[in-house]
């Protein structure tokens, strides 16, 4: 599946793109998640982001890259939650920092929720870090339980919930 014009273009994750990816996860997290959470833990989430952790997340979902000019400047990646067939989650949303805020992350969601994962789920899950749930709430995805605080983890869990569309 190839979404996009000119600038850029959304398409499935390779092999090939776990270094380039991996790169682009880490830079987002020092610098656009980094000024909410303690250096260590981001260090931990980017070494967990490594290619081979990169390609792990890659096997266990349906996972996108946005390119522009050849380059990757995004990522996000859908799969079911715990093999379910009417829950999903979106494991894996990040933007280039300097590439944020010109819709690489809204044409990269709306890619996910048009990826057959998503559209056959009622309940799709995420966990936002304290960052990016405005972005979400904008997405319409609505906080679990009415709760916006993070937990102990400094996540915000988030879902949408729909009607499926069945074969």
């Amino acid at each position: 599946m190839e979404i996009g014009g000119e600038d850029m273009l959304i398409r499935r994750f390779r092999p090939e793109d776990a270094e380039e990816t991996s790169r682009m996860i880490a830079a987002a997290l020092r610098e656009t998640n980094g000024p909410d959470y303690p250096a260590e833990e981001i260090e931990e989430l980017a070494e967990f982001y490594s290619p081979a952790g990169v390609l792990r997340r890659a096997g266990e979902s349906h996972m996108y890259v946005g390119c522009e000019d050849g380059a990757v400047v995004g990522c996000g990646a859908v799969s079911s939650y715990d093999g379910s067939e009417t829950e999903s989650y979106i494991m894996t949303l990040f933007v280039l920092p300097g590439c944020q805020g010109r819709g690489v992350g809204r044409k990269l969601l709306e890619t996910l929720e048009a990826d057959e994962i998503f559209l056959r789920a009622e309940r799709v899950e995420l966990s936002s870090s304290i960052t990016a749930h405005g972005f979400y709430k904008k997405m319409g995805y609505a906080y679990m339980q009415g709760r916006g605080e993070p937990d102990k983890e400094g996540s915000v869990h988030m879902e949408k919930r729909r009607t499926p569309r069945r074969p």
